[in-house]
Parts: structure tokens; C-alpha cells; sequence
């Protein structure tokens, strides 16, 4: 008789992060891969399902799958938004859970922590942007919002941009501000960082990158601050005013599609009327292929936005379970050890 059972590798972030995983350099590869792979139809990308439960908060509750077909690996990241959850809690506001499954037997391979890879791909895509569209000198960062995907971002354009000397981070308290520095000088021992005690322009002021990472839905980011070549990275939703998306010499996005139909600043500009189809320099695709030119002189300013997207979140995954495999750590689950019917069932079923 056939082997029936099934088991799979479970994967918790310390398990992740003591096999190597946190690894900024093998998520940006992994995403540009994906991005190719999506672009040559090798990657199967079915709708999300979204269940807000409170429209004002936007707390909600994701399912996004996605095939790697050359890979066989199916994925679906299972995540949680609960922006109150910092001041209501004093716990993070995303955490997910991310199930893999191979596509011979279509049985599951692994079921791992998501947060770390969720925050990651937002680095990543981001960096992967800067890489592309931000000055190749650029030594100043300013940050609104100092949260946790914050945190990431500034590892991700690290990463790309290592000339990076200063970082300026303004956030709703001069708490989370120190917190910020606190957990961040240490990984990036060569920047001189510094709170702008919650006033948000000396953040942004003289920065070659902008980065907003809150929650709030306001606009906080003002045209008059933005130098120019400067470059943006915008990650939430309404984060800046519509004038800093008028003056954008180029605004490139992840999936301008996907972006025209969620919340982002671009978003609401495009349903406002204010921008159209033709305002939109690219997706970051078409920059990688070569098909659209990058930054094209120092004085750009290039604005980007992503709003994420699945098939690089298993994509990202799929790399980290590898090199989680490759450095054995994780626990190995039974799913079941034969089938129903090969089990010695007598006297445990009711009917």
C-alpha cells in the first residue's frame, strides 16, 4: 500500500530568522524573480479575499494566494491589519500566517510565520524601486512613521543604497521615535540618526528618499518639503497630500491595475479625477525589463507606490522555507500518519 501520510515543516519567525532568512538581499532577488515570472504568465495570481470588519479602521483580515508554477509550490498568506492594534494594544498591527503546498500531490509542504516575510517584501519592493529610480549618491533618508515596516524599509534601502549615511525619522510620539533608533543603530552602525521630535517636515526636508509608514489616512507628507531628485516610497494608504503626487516627474507603481482600485493616495486621486491613466510613468516591471527608462537625471522627482502583491510574498516565502530546509531547523507536523479508514477506529466513532 501507498505511503498516505502527510506532514509538514512548521516554521516560526525565530526559526526563520536563526536559519538565515532574514536575509534583505535573497527577498529582493526573489522578488524580482517573481516580478519576471508573473510578466512570462509562469505564475498563477487569483483575486484576494478581503473581510473588513470595521470600515472606519480598516481592520481586516486578508486571504491572497498565488501558484509558482515552475517552482510548483501553491502559496496563500493568511493576514491580519489592525491598525489601532499599536495604541489600543501596544502590539504590532500585521501579523500573518503563510501556508505552502506542492502542486503534484497538491498535499502541504510547510505552514510558517508571515509577518517577517510580509514585511520584508514591503522592504523589498521598495528597495528593489529605489535601486532603480533614486539617486545612485543619495545619503540622506527621512522617515514619517517609525513602526515596525519602517524599521524594514530603512534595512531595504540600506541594502541598495549602502551610501546611506543619515536617517531622520518623525513619528506621533518622541517615544516610538527612540524606539526606532534604539532598535535600528545597532544593525546600521555607520548612520547618524535622528528624531525630529514628531515634526514631520524636518524629516523630509533636504532627504534624497522619502518614506511614509503610518496608519493614520491623512495627508501628512507636503509638496512644499520635497527636494528635488528626491524619491518616495509610499507604503500605506493616505499618507501625502495630492499635490505631492502632481509634482512627481514620474510616478512608477507595483500594479498601477491593482493600485487604482484600493485607497492609496494615487488611488483616490485617479477616482478624484485629478490624474489618469496617462499620468502613470510605468510599472516597476517595465523598468527592470528595460522596457521603460528609470531615473533619467538628478532633479526627478520620482514617486512610488506599491500596494503589494501576493505572488512576491510566495515568492519570498518559497526562498526563506528553502533556506530554512537547507539549514534544518523547523518542527516536522503529521497532518495525518495514514488515511481515516487505516486507523484502528473501533470504539472511537459516534454515529
Amino acid at each position: 500500500m501507498a505511503n498516505t501520510e502527510i506532514k509538514y515543516l512548521t516554521l516560526s519567525q525565530e526559526d526563520l530568522i536563526n536559519a538565515g532568512a532574514f536575509d534583505l538581499q535573497m527577498a529582493i532577488k526573489a522578488l524580482k524573480e517573481g516580478l519576471f515570472k508573473f510578466k512570462a504568465d509562469r505564475i498563477l495570481f487569483p483575486d484576494k479575499i478581503v473581510q473588513i470588519f470595521k470600515e472606519e479602521t480598516q481592520e481586516r483580515i486578508n486571504c491572497l494566494p498565488a501558484t509558482l508554477l515552475d517552482e510548483k509550490i501553491c502559496g496563500v498568506k493568511w493576514v491580519s491589519v489592525f491598525p489601532p492594534n499599536p495604541r489600543r494594544f501596544g502590539v504590532q498591527n500585521l501579523s500573518a500566517i503563510i501556508i505552502l503546498s506542492e502542486i503534484e500531490k497538491g498535499f502541504p509542504v510547510c505552514v510558517m510565520d508571515g509577518t517577517l516575510c510580509s514585511n520584508m517584501r514591503v522592504a523589498a519592493m521598495g528597495a528593489a524601486a529605489a535601486e532603480v529610480l533614486a539617486r545612485k549618491d543619495c545619503e540622506s533618508i527621512g522617515f514619517i512613521g517609525a513602526g515596525e515596516q519602517a524599521k524594514m524599509h530603512l534595512l531595504g534601502m540600506k541594502a541598495v543604497r549602502p551610501g546611506l549615511k543619515i536617517c531622520k525619522v518623525a513619528a506621533v510620539s518622541e517615544a516610538e521615535e527612540d524606539a526606532f533608533i534604539k532598535d535600528l543603530a545597532p544593525l546600521v552602525p555607520d548612520m547618524t540618526f535622528v528624531g525630529c521630535k514628531t515634526v514631520l517636515k524636518d524629516a523630509i526636508v533636504d532627504s534624497d528618499i522619502i518614506v511614509t509608514a503610518t496608519s493614520a489616512q491623512a495627508p501628512l507628507l507636503k509638496a512644499e518639503w520635497i527636494k528635488k531628485g528626491a524619491f518616495y516610497s509610499h507604503i500605506g494608504g493616505w499618507e501625502d497630500e495630492y499635490a505631492v503626487v502632481k509634482m512627481a516627474d514620474k510616478i512608477v507603481c507595483d500594479d498601477w491595475e491593482t493600485v487604482k482600485h484600493r485607497t492609496q493616495t494615487v488611488s483616490r486621486c485617479y477616482k478624484d479625477g485629478e490624474i489618469t491613466d496617462d499620468d502613470i510613468y510605468g510599472n516597476l516591471i517595465d523598468i527592470l525589463s528595460g522596457e521603460k527608462s528609470g531615473r533619467e537625471n538628478d532633479d526627478e522627482f520620482i514617486y512610488f507606490d506599491a500596494v503589494g502583491l501576493a505572488y512576491v510574498d510566495v515568492s519570498i516565502a518559497n526562498a526563506m522555507y528553502e533556506k530554512a530546509k537547507a539549514a534544518g531547523v523547523g518542527n516536522w507536523s503529521y497532518l495525518q500518519k495514514n488515511m481515516i479508514f487505516q486507523k484502528n477506529l473501533i470504539g472511537q466513532v459516534k454515529f
